[in-house]
């Protein structure tokens, strides 16, 4: 599982910088304040999933699974509360149904 690098956008702005997504997995250090954003430019649709460590206020444990829209499909995700998404190293962990042509950016404000 690779470790994605947060960019921190504020008043001063922020140029985004955006990664291939990784065949066994990504993570990031989860504060509460991050959002990513996957792009998708391959022609069938792709489901990023968040893995969800606790069970949420309702009392279930499900993790968060979005699909990306085929071609130049994007889609925000997040903030991930702490308490449901963190595993024991304070990371968010994310899986990816397949990665080719998908990137993805982690955004936070400070």
């Amino acid at each position: 599982m690779a470790q994605l690098t947060i960019q921190t956008v504020d008043l001063d702005g922020e140029v985004a910088d955006y990664v291939a997504a990784n065949t066994g997995g990504d993570q990031f250090v989860n504060t509460g304040r991050e959002i990513i954003h996957v792009k998708n430019t391959n022609a069938a649709t792709r489901t990023v999933t968040v893995n969800s460590q606790r069970a949420c206020d309702q009392g279930f444990d499900h993790d968060v699974a979005v699909v990306v829209p085929a071609s130049t499909g994007d889609v925000f995700i997040g903030p991930f509360p702490t308490e449901r998404f963190n595993d024991g190293s304070g990371n968010a962990l994310i899986t990816y149904s397949a990665v080719t042509n998908l990137t993805i950016g982690v955004f936070k404000v400070p």
